[in-house]
């Protein structure tokens, strides 16, 4: 028999998408919600926990209690402060460990999945290793596809983010005429979108790239796109998206494509960093 998968879970559609796989296959499951992150109403019908983030050893308690050994980690998770986090005893001991408050979002990602694997037994996977929500080719995904302007943008965003990738910064930049208007750190890319709405110019509007961070740690962090991002960069007064071929979780791909080809917008597969920067 399969495994026993264990889901935790934060925010947005990735948690509850693979929820409706392992029903689909007859999957035995178990989910985890992060408390402030994941949404209780969306999980009601499967078996669940409610969690708080810091509360480490209860969440490790309730995952044996469930025979779980298999987990995948999905969703957003917005970084708590320390006092936000209260961690419990078995948090605070992995947090003074690893170091975990100078450590970047693939750093901590990292130090949690090693925690998991080498101390704890369990097996880490992917979520892209239970659905296909990997598009592996480069090219438009819609009606749309990047001009000259638009690839020269594009480009302006992919030496900024080979930069930034090293210090475990972000994985998202808005380029606009080859003017940087906004970089992705902790606040995430709806933020990121939002506050570079006010600073767009004349002329034909930006665009929003999105890439993975070389050697990023792929499991637990796959950068993710769907059809709210598409909105959000609309609303943003963006024309365009790229991310990273074989390396970008795109939700709900049919949604992504009518609603950018109904807003203008083109969504374009661009190759990765390379693993060597």
């Amino acid at each position: 028999m399969t495994d026993k998968l264990g889901i935790l879970a934060g925010g947005g559609d990735l948690p509850r998408l693979l929820v409706d796989q392992c029903l689909t296959e007859g999957r035995p499951f178990f989910v985890i919600l992060f408390e402030n992150q994941a949404d209780p109403k969306d999980f009601s019908d499967v078996p669940h926990a409610v969690v708080r983030l810091g509360a480490v050893g209860k969440s490790l308690k309730v995952l044996r209690e469930n025979a779980v050994s298999t987990l995948v980690l999905a969703g957003k998770v917005h970084r708590p402060s320390l006092s936000e986090l209260r961690p419990d005893s078995v948090a605070m001991k992995f947090l003074l460990k690893t170091g975990a408050k100078s450590l970047g979002d693939d750093g901590l990602l990292r130090a949690v999945v090693s925690f998991l694997e080498e101390e704890h037994g369990f097996n880490v996977i992917g979520s892209d290793s239970l659905i296909a929500t990997r598009m592996q080719s480069c090219g438009p995904l819609g009606a749309l596809k990047a001009d000259d302007l638009a690839a020269s943008d594009i480009e302006r965003g992919r030496d900024v983010l080979r930069i930034m990738g090293p210090a475990d910064v972000g994985q998202a930049v808005v380029v606009q005429d080859g003017l940087v208007l906004g970089v992705e750190a902790i606040e995430g890319t709806e933020a990121l979108l939002s506050r570079c709405a006010e600073l767009k110019r004349p002329g034909p509007g930006g665009i929003l790239v999105k890439l993975r961070k070389p050697r990023q740690e792929t499991r637990v962090d796959l950068p993710t796109i769907g059809p709210e991002t598409v909105q959000q960069a609309a609303d943003a007064g963006l024309r365009g998206i790229a991310f990273d071929a074989g390396g970008m979780v795109v939700l709900r791909q049919d949604e992504v494509i009518a609603e950018a080809d109904r807003l203008g917008l083109f969504v374009e597969a661009v190759a990765p960093l390379p693993e060597d920067d």
